[in-house]
């Protein structure tokens, strides 16, 4: 008996449990989440978008370039150009003699993961084509598009999406389900912003139009500032030597100006803040431009050093903009600019009608089931139709407790497994049939009945089980939401066949001490 009592207590806490998990999806003010609806359920997006890596590789080619100035200017080697060619190779020139033995000194010590150089000699200048190797380039593709994935999925939930789907989808695209989006133009427009944050100098010593007619200074490039009175662009001669990047930021929020307009204020590392603080020093009285992807936010002009690492981006931003822009800083710039080249969006009525078709099929398929139940097996087919009923608020329980997304295939799931919970009670209710037959008394036959048919159900449940493991480990959006209705459905039918149907079983012959049994 006493066991009988511990049992009881578990399943009592099971359903009570699962009882209050479901209620928050039917009650509002009820403190606790809901079950998520997938997205063909409650309407939103479905993104597919490409990485445009090969930016990364320019990108990595550029810092190389920038890293070998740089050691040339330090060992005191001069060279005639260095300059990234279409093919995202380097072309890089020298007068024969010192300094390009330095170069291939250099290069041998600093630079040996570069590819042997091509090498043409011609009227005393040494020309190199240096470029990075292919498995390399191939690493750096890879890497560009893990880094986006997890940089979307940053700015994904900080933008409130619940349950979303994000993941990778051959070499360089990325597959987006954002359910219950409200705003799809923001949502794609945050996703997309590359969020490249440099600051570099105006050249105040040339002249910007004469750079727009004519070709910019060495070193230079010219950038345009977006103007909100009109649709004229402000050009800037920028210094394309980046001073300091966002890589190195550690918060972005949004702030109020002084005439109460959105800013984003941005904050350093303790890298960054000395970085900042010795541009600030070295400049003052010139221009510094802010750069958000190729695009000047404003070119402030240096009044003091600036300590502490703190600074403000300003460009009449509307509330939600400044909001977006904080987020996207705050996730980390994109290493490579993304393209959208599949957009759906599904309706919140569509996703209402989907609902509405789904549950009425589980609703109607539920009923036939019970009044089946209830007419071939009598007493005992109430039994189990109690125990199906509660199977279903078990699996409920269970999505909302682990906050999985219930999908229209996970709706197919789920009635599934009211057909599979019914058919381990039908296993049951014919060995128990067997038993009577044979003589035994009511008790023993239930007893038996349930000792035999539970490693046939065992047996095929555990085989079913490890099918939908392998769909939701290996499958897509839909086929992962059917698995995990299914997984949840195995478990609860379980519980309900063998453990709550035995025990109602128990209590209703102890306590009556019933001779006849309705089956």
């Amino acid at each position: 008996m006493k066991s009988f009592n511990i049992k009881t207590v578990f399943i009592l806490c099971v359903i009570l449990a699962a009882v209050v998990c479901l209620l928050p999806t039917f009650l509002n003010s009820w403190p606790h989440k809901k079950i998520n609806l997938g997205l063909d359920l409650q309407g939103g997006m479905h993104l597919v978008l490409e990485v445009q890596n090969i930016k990364a590789v320019e990108t990595e080619v550029e810092r190389t370039i920038q890293e070998i100035k740089k050691q040339l200017r330090k060992e005191g080697v001069k060279h005639l150009g260095i300059s990234r060619l279409n093919d995202n190779s380097i072309l890089a020139k020298f007068q024969s003699g010192t300094d390009k033995t330095g170069f291939e000194t250099l290069l041998s010590k600093n630079f040996e993961n570069l590819k042997t150089p091509k090498i043409q000699t011609e009227d005393n200048i040494t020309t190199y084509r240096l470029s990075l190797p292919d498995q390399e380039i191939e690493n750096i593709k890879k890497m560009a598009t893990e880094q986006a994935l997890e940089t979307i999925r940053n700015r994904i939930d900080e933008f409130g999406v619940s349950e979303p789907d994000i993941r990778i989808q051959g070499g360089n695209r990325i597959l987006l389900q954002l359910p219950g989006i409200k705003d799809p133009e923001r949502a794609k427009n945050l996703i997309g912003k590359t969020a490249q944050l440099t600051f570099q100098l105006v050249d105040d010593d040339a002249d910007v139009n004469t750079a727009i007619n004519g070709t910019p200074p060495v070193g230079d490039e010219i950038l345009y500032k977006d103007n909100s009175a009109s649709a004229i662009k402000t050009p800037f001669l920028i210094k394309k030597r980046v001073l300091l990047d966002g890589s190195l930021l550690t918060d972005a929020r949004v702030e109020f100006d002084q005439f109460q307009q959105p800013q984003v204020g941005i904050e350093f590392n303790r890298k960054g803040a000395r970085i900042f603080d010795r541009i600030t020093g070295e400049n003052i009285q010139k221009r510094l431009a802010i750069v958000l992807d190729k695009k000047v936010y404003s070119a402030p002009t240096i009044q003091d050093r600036i300590a502490g690492g703190r600074a403000s981006i300003t460009g009449n931003f509307t509330l939600s903009e400044a909001k977006d822009l904080a987020i996207a800083l705050r996730a980390g710039s994109l290493p490579a600019p993304v393209k959208i080249i599949q957009e759906q969006t599904v309706g919140p009525t569509l996703g209402a009608d989907s609902i509405r078709m789904g549950l009425s099929s589980m609703v109607v398929g539920g009923l036939l089931v019970i009044l089946f139940m209830a007419v071939y097996y009598k007493g005992a087919g109430i039994i189990a139709d109690l125990a199906l009923l509660i199977n279903i608020i078990l699996i409920g329980g269970g999505l909302a407790a682990f906050q999985a997304t219930l999908t229209l295939p996970g709706i197919a799931g789920i009635i599934l497994t009211i057909g599979m919970a019914v058919d381990a009670n039908v296993i049951i209710f014919e060995r128990i049939r067997e038993e009577l037959r044979s003589g035994k008394t009511v008790l023993a036959s239930v007893h038996s009945g349930f000792d035999r048919a539970t490693i046939t159900i065992l047996d095929a449940n555990v085989t079913t089980f490890i099918a939908a493991l392998v769909l939701y480990q290996f499958g897509t959006g839909a086929i992962k939401g059917f698995a995990v209705t299914l997984i949840l459905g195995i478990i609860a039918s379980l519980f309900t066949a063998l453990i709550l149907s035995k025990s109602i079983f128990d209590f209703i012959l102890r306590n009556k001490q019933a001779t006849k049994l309705s089956i």
